[in-house]
């Protein structure tokens, strides 16, 4: 993580991958990811009316959603994940929980060593905060077998 930029950047940049939510109601949606996440809004780009119809979000580098008016796709599971250090989880829970309009559940640790905190907005999609669990807190058994598991497929 030491080399990992934790600052939000408003650089204009080419993205190397992102993820687009179409959503019933832009403002509601915009709000839960700023206020209630830890979010910046990059721009708005307007329609013909000049009314918005989509918001570009921003955590971290390369964090990045685009939200967008529209009817949100009826069933499937939509979940995205984002790098963030464990310092942050508890923070970001209490920040989304004391704003309301989604659903947070955790952090929690996973078996693979992370900490995880899951979060749904007002559309349903799901993020995870996801971190590596800090030195001392981690499953050296599953450390141990992943360093097997390396060995085996890599020699």
């Amino acid at each position: 993580m030491d080399d990992m930029n934790t600052e939000v950047t408003r650089d204009i940049y080419g993205m190397p991958a992102f993820v687009t939510f179409t959503v019933a109601d832009l403002d509601r949606t915009v709000d839960w990811y700023v206020n209630g996440l830890d979010f910046i809004s990059l721009f708005t780009l307007p329609g013909p009316d000049g009314a918005p119809v989509l918001v570009h979000l921003r955590r971290w580098r390369y964090q990045d959603i685009l939200v967008r008016s529209g009817v949100p796709p009826v069933g499937g599971d939509w979940t995205v994940s984002f790098m963030a250090t464990a310092e942050q989880l508890d923070t970001i829970a209490e920040r989304a929980r004391a704003h309301g309009g989604g659903v947070v559940d955790g952090p929690a640790d996973t078996p693979w060593n992370t900490r995880d905190l899951q979060l749904t907005g007002p559309d349903g999609y799901k993020i995870v905060y996801t971190a590596r669990r800090p030195e001392g807190e981690r499953d050296e058994r599953f450390n141990a077998m992943m360093e097997r598991e390396s060995r085996r497929q890599f020699g």
